[in-house]
């Protein structure tokens, strides 16, 4: 096997792509990429009664917007592609062949009768090898004589010790396995058996999958010794657990990757957070950007205990990568909603952006934070209060009776000559800025939180709408 790393994403397109087998592909693409290797995409579509259509579909789009670009593979080329089982249906048969001269598989002509009788006492009995008594000869014989058959792996006596890069040495009694399938009565491969040829063909050094497997790793190695092949580095990561407290699955309401893009998050914030659910570079940052994670990704940061997906957290991160977004990037994924809220025209839409890029978690709060600019919605004067500002029904009142002749006469109406008017205002009147800013704001939002504070509200509405709402906060607060 090649010394250079290789990683492979092997799904089935059995149907969405949830957030743990994305964290997989993206594990397996860090560690591929941090180590100089290649990173390979396989589908494992053998499993023809569980295929879902568009699922394939579904695989590729998913790893492009994420970033997750393979070497080899479908769509790709390369010496072995493209990767997909079901056209190497042939290529199975010949090693399972090869595996029954070698000792290590045999033909099984028990009919599904049989075997379902052999569970009827106990649902948990193993196969009695039945068809190991007949000789390799004769149970060609039958076959080419048309007897449908399939091939079973041989479980030899004693005991398996593999070596897994997150949960150490693992030995299992072979008393504990059963002689599985390998390739069914209609030619097509089970997945076990597919998994092993493919990742040998491929020359994977480095099997990462979940630690569902763990239990079958054992007789993926007798596999391997039985060809006489180089065993893989083993990497079985816990499981992302859901809201439910059990595993990610839709049918319990979990969202996939495509769910949260159309909930409005964005690509690079859900990569970033799922390549910290169960993996720690150290330290105490969170923000990474995928080619920083490609540079610093290593095995020794895995964890052994299962994550947790926090969508609450996912959602600070959402807003984090807003707020550290380019201004321009910003602005085209912005428009289309900044135009949806508002519609006075005139508007400086560059302008709003800035002001909402740091304040939102989704695009879509961008409506929300704007609603206000076009017509002052209806609010209660209990927004005038304000305990940390020290405002008051009461002394709101005052204050904007006060200062709404100083800004009537404010000669230029900018940010500026707002700005400086307010303060000397706030000055003369010995005020804390609150007591005059948070009544200001209120009146020209009508709501409790907005995209700026009071001097730049005043300079987005301009001079005679300002004016207008303080004179309308004023009387709302005149007949409390």
């Amino acid at each position: 096997m090649t010394t250079n790393i290789r990683t492979r994403f092997a799904p089935s397109p059995t149907g969405y792509m949830h957030i743990g087998n994305l964290r997989t592909a993206l594990y397996e693409y860090l560690l591929a990429r941090s180590g100089g290797g290649k990173f390979l995409l396989r589908i494992e579509d053998t499993d023809v009664e569980r295929y879902v259509e568009g699922a394939t579909e579904v695989i590729y789009n998913t790893l492009k917007v994420a970033g997750i670009q393979h070497d080899e593979g479908p769509d790709v080329g390369g010496p072995f592609g493209p990767y997909v089982q079901s056209r190497r249906r042939e290529s199975y048969a010949k090693y399972a062949e090869e595996l029954v001269d070698k000792g290590g598989a045999y033909m099984c002509f028990c009919s599904k009768e049989r075997l379902d009788s052999l569970k009827e006492h106990d649902p948990h009995a193993k196969y009695d090898r039945a068809c190991l008594a007949l000789t390799t000869e004769e149970a060609r014989a039958r076959r080419d004589q048309g007897e449908g058959c399939v091939i079973r792996q041989l479980i030899p006596d004693g005991e398996t010790t593999f070596r897994d890069e997150i949960f150490g040495d693992i030995t299992v009694a072979h008393t504990e396995l059963e002689d599985q399938v390998l390739l069914k009565a209609d030619g097509y491969p089970t997945y076990n058996f597919a998994n092993v040829v493919d990742d040998h063909l491929m020359q994977i050094s480095h099997v990462v999958r979940g630690s569902e497997y763990l239990s079958s790793a054992a007789k993926y190695t007798l596999l391997y010794h039985a060809f006489g092949w180089d065993v893989p580095v083993y990497i079985h990561l816990p499981p992302v657990m859901g809201s439910s407290g059990k595993k990610l699955s839709k049918r319990l309401g979990d969202s996939s990757f495509e769910d949260l893009l159309r909930e409005g998050f964005l690509p690079e914030a859900i990569v970033n957070y799922i390549a910290l659910l169960g993996w720690s570079p150290g330290g105490e940052r969170e923000i990474y950007s995928l080619g920083e994670l490609e540079e610093i990704f290593g095995t020794q940061g895995l964890s052994k205990s299962p994550s947790i997906f926090d969508k609450v957290k996912l959602t600070w991160m959402n807003s984090e990568y807003f707020k550290n977004m380019d201004e321009q990037k910003f602005f085209v994924m912005a428009e289309p909603y900044l135009k949806d809220a508002v519609k006075r025209p005139g508007a400086d839409l560059r302008l709003l952006a800035g002001m909402c890029r740091p304040r939102i978690e989704f695009l879509t709060d961008i409506t929300k934070l704007l609603g206000f600019i076009d017509e002052l919605p209806s609010y209660d004067i209990a927004l005038f209060e304000h305990k940390k500002m020290k405002t008051t029904a009461s002394n709101a009142l005052e204050n904007l009776r006060k200062v709404l002749p100083r800004l009537e006469a404010v000669a230029l109406w900018d940010l500026a000559g707002i700005r400086a008017e307010l303060e000397d205002f706030i000055k003369g009147e010995g005020l804390k800025n609150g007591q005059v800013f948070w009544p200001i704001r209120t009146a020209l939002s009508g709501k409790e939180s907005s995209p700026c504070g009071a001097p730049e509200l005043a300079e987005l509405l301009g001079r005679e709408e300002s004016l207008r709402r303080i004179r309308h906060g004023i009387e709302l607060l005149e007949q409390s």
